[in-house]
């Protein structure tokens, strides 16, 4: 499953610098890690994922295939946005589709760039961009209801539509955004069909000045705590570090990095960071022609698993060999791990586990 994140926020908050940093790291990468541009606007990258370069080293894989994540750059969004205001509100429908959203709040000072709102206060950024999200989903939803009501009266499932939408209306007319809601997991379909911008999980990106890299700074401090409050995720990076580390080799990128007190650029937090508000994780396929990381949710059973290679893995479902990421590289690959009674045979209640080495049997 590919994850897709909207990149959102105001004008000058570093928004596109953070988006042209991760296409430039993409394309900078070694070919184990390719870049494609979909669309002007669009970035599908490389998930960074230490695990495959050391699965492959010991099994001999040939190729390295990671899974990916696909950003997508939103125009910037306005106060107003909602009604027509500046260029974003052209591209409020391309969140909808997304996974998850990323909000970019400006935590550094820069004298030389202006910021759209005249001060620097990144969480009145952030309820700017809410705010906007928000009305263009009550917008959304109002329209629906005179049809939904009629429709309600004979059919069952407009008439869950529409208990759904009123659960909805009222977060958002409390000026709270949609995923503020508790929905049951029999709900859950349905609610995302709603295609509702604040029900997306949130992110909030702290794009702080090169000195706040490390540890952040007083604005992005403000940011941890609203994303406490707000059940969210946030990461303190520096788009401008990110710009300049990706065109780097990797041998100049770790010293570097470790001129700043930095272990990994922080896209690499930014990616996982997301992976973790969306509950996923990941599990390995190695042989000799690849070594390859596929994407799951947490909680997902192996025929499940398998069905993410193919429907028909899933379908035919007998049994899973699994090995351990730390056992395999321990004990010298698939051989050595057989050899030592640590490649256990799974069958279709068991749960995979993040790391986890598979290989599918199934009946065609």
């Amino acid at each position: 499953m590919a994850l897709k994140v909207a990149i959102v926020g105001l004008p000058n908050v570093g928004k596109s610098t953070l988006f042209n940093a991760l296409t430039q790291t993409a394309s900078a990468q070694a070919a184990n890690y390719p870049f494609c541009t979909i669309e002007p606007n669009t970035g599908d990258v490389a998930v960074p994922e230490p695990r495959l370069e050391q699965l492959a080293k010991v099994a001999g894989s040939k190729d390295i295939i990671p899974s990916r994540i696909n950003f997508v750059d939103i125009a910037g969004l306005v106060r107003g946005a909602s009604k027509g205001e500046g260029l974003g509100n052209q591209f409020l429908a391309n969140i909808r589709d997304c996974d998850a959203v990323a909000f970019v709040a400006r935590c550094f000072e820069d004298g030389d760039i202006t910021h759209v709102e005249g001060r620097i206060d990144p969480i009145a950024d952030l309820e700017i961009i809410e705010t906007e999200l928000m009305l263009a989903d009550l917008e959304s939803l109002e329209k629906r209801v005179p049809n939904l009501e009629k429709r309600a009266r004979q059919d069952k499932d407009s008439a869950d539509t529409l208990r759904l939408v009123k659960v909805a209306l009222e977060q958002l007319n409390a000026g709270r955004p949609a995923r503020a809601a508790q929905i049951s997991k029999d709900d859950y379909k349905a609610w995302h069909m709603l295609q509702l911008l604040t029900s997306l999980p949130a992110l909030y990106v702290c794009n702080v000045d090169e000195a706040s890299a490390d540890k952040g700074n007083a604005f992005s401090d403000l940011v941890a705590e609203r994303a406490k409050r707000d059940n969210a995720k946030s990461v303190v990076i520096s788009a401008q570090i990110e710009s300049e580390i990706a065109l780097l080799d990797p041998a100049e990128r770790a010293e570097f990095l470790e001129t700043l007190g930095l272990h990994e650029p922080g896209l690499n937090r930014l990616i996982r960071e997301a992976y973790a508000l969306l509950g996923l994780q990941s599990y390995f396929t190695v042989g000799p022609k690849e070594a390859r990381a596929w994407t799951i949710e947490v909680g997902t059973t192996a025929p499940q698993a398998a069905g993410v290679i193919h429907n028909d893995f899933e379908k035919g479902f007998i049994r899973a060999e699994t090995i351990a990421f730390d056992d395999f590289i321990k004990l010298g690959g698939e051989n050595g791990a057989k050899e030592a009674g640590k490649m256990r045979s799974e069958g279709k209640e068991y749960i995979v586990k993040d790391g986890d080495v598979m290989h599918f049997r199934f009946n065609v």
